[in-house]
C-alpha cells in the first residue's frame, strides 16, 4: 500500500534519524529516477541512499539507489538483484513489498513501498524506551515478519533497530541487501564488514551455518534495544563489541526483569540452545499476560551457565516495565 503525498504537507520524517548533506546526495532534490520524481532523501548506507520519490500516478514510494562508485561493482549489483528476488516472495503486511526495479542501467534501483514512519533507533532517542505494550507489539510483528522470510526459506542476517520502521506502533522490516537463502554460501568477509557491530550474530562473526536462528538472535538483540534503550553488546572499538558478542555477555541494563530472561537466552552464542519460534513468541505471551518468562521456556534455556542476567535493575526502575 503507497501513501499520497500531499503538497504542502510537511516533509515526512527520516527513518534513521540521519540528516542528509548536499554532499552525501547520490542525485538532487526533485530529480529523476527512472520515471520516479525525487521528493527527498530518506536514508543512506554505504552501498546505496534511499530516497522519496513519486511515481507516475503522483503516488509516494521509497527509490533505493547505488551509491556511483558502487553501481558497476558486480558483487553490489548482485546483492540488489538478490534484495529483489526475496522481496517479490515474501508476502507479509510487516515487510516492505517491491513495486519496480532497474538493475541493468548506469544508476541501478529498487522500488518499494514508502513507509511513513521513523526508524525504531530514531524512535528510541526521541521518545525513550517502550512500555511492556509496545515491547508486545513490536516482539510480535517482527515475528510475523521473520516468519513469512523463513517460510520461503530466507535468512534477513541483518535485523537491528535501523532497519525496523515504525508505522502507528507496528514494524515493517527493510533492507534485504545481505538476506539469503538458508541454504546458500556461507557469509564472506566483505558481507561481514557491511553488518553492524552489536548487531551481527555469533555464527556471522564466526562464519558459521547460518539458519533462522540467527534471526531470531536478531530479534532479540532489537528488542534489548527497544527496553534499554542502549545496544545489547555495548559501545566501542569494532573488535571489543564482536568480542562481546561472541562470549555472550549481554548488557541487560534497563530490561523489564520479567523479559531479560528470555533475551537472554534468545542471544546466547550456542544456536542450540536458543529458544525455537514457537517457544520465543510463547515466551513472549506470557509476558504480555504478567507472568515470569521462565515459565515458557525450555529446560535447555535455562539450565545455562550464569543464565541469570546479572546487569537487571529492579523491576520499579526498569525502562520496559509497564506504565
Amino acid at each position: 500500500m503507497t501513501t499520497e503525498l500531499i503538497p504542502g504537507d510537511p516533509a515526512p520524517e527520516e527513518p534513521d534519524g540521519q540528516e542528509s548533506t548536499s554532499e552525501d546526495l547520490v542525485v538532487d532534490d526533485f530529480a529523476r529516477i527512472g520515471p520516479y520524481r525525487v521528493v527527498q532523501q530518506l536514508g543512506e548506507g554505504g552501498m546505496g541512499v534511499v530516497h522519496l520519490a513519486l511515481d507516475q500516478r503522483g503516488r509516494a514510494v521509497a527509490v533505493k539507489v547505488l551509491r556511483p562508485h558502487v553501481a558497476h561493482d558486480e558483487d553490489a549489483r548482485a546483492r540488489l538483484a538478490r534484495e529483489v528476488a526475496t522481496l517479490a516472495r515474501v508476502r507479509s503486511p510487516r515487510v516492505a513489498p517491491v513495486f519496480d526495479a532497474d538493475l541493468d542501467g548506469d544508476q541501478p534501483y529498487i522500488v518499494t513501498r514508502y513507509v511513513p514512519g521513523p526508524s525504531l533507533d530514531a524512535h528510541v532517542k526521541e521518545h525513550g524506551t517502550l512500555s511492556a505494550e509496545e515491547l508486545l507489539r513490536l516482539g510480535r510483528g517482527l515475528a510475523e515478519a521473520l516468519r513469512s522470510l523463513h517460510e520461503i526459506g530466507v535468512v534477513h542476517r541483518d535485523l537491528k533497530p535501523g532497519n525496523v520502521l515504525l508505522v502507528d506502533g507496528d514494524p515493517v522490516l527493510i533492507d534485504f541487501g545481505i538476506a539469503h537463502d538458508a541454504d546458500a554460501s556461507r557469509m564472506t568477509m566483505t558481507g561481514l564488514v557491511m553488518g553492524t557491530p552489536g548487531y551481527l550474530s555469533p555464527e556471522i562473526i564466526e562464519g558459521a551455518e547460518v539458519d533462522a536462528a540467527t534471526d531470531w538472535w536478531g530479534w532479540a538483540a532489537t528488542l534489548v534495544f527497544a527496553a534499554s534503550g542502549h545496544p545489547p553488546f555495548g559501545r566501542g572499538g569494532m573488535e571489543a563489541v564482536l568480542s562481546r558478542v561472541t562470549r555472550g555477555d549481554v548488557d541487560l541494563t534497563g530490561v523489564d526483569p520479567r523479559l531479560a530472561p528470555l533475551l537472554y537466552a534468545a542471544l546466547t552464542p550456542d544456536t542450540a540452545r536458543r529458544p525455537h519460534a514457537d517457544e520465543v513468541l510463547e515466551a513472549l505471551e506470557t509476558y504480555a499476560k504478567g507472568h515470569p518468562v521462565t515459565e515458557a521456556l525450555p529446560q535447555r534455556a535455562r539450565a545455562m551457565p550464569g543464565s541469570e542476567p546479572t546487569s537487571v535493575v529492579p523491576a520499579a526502575r526498569a525502562a520496559g516495565a509497564p506504565r
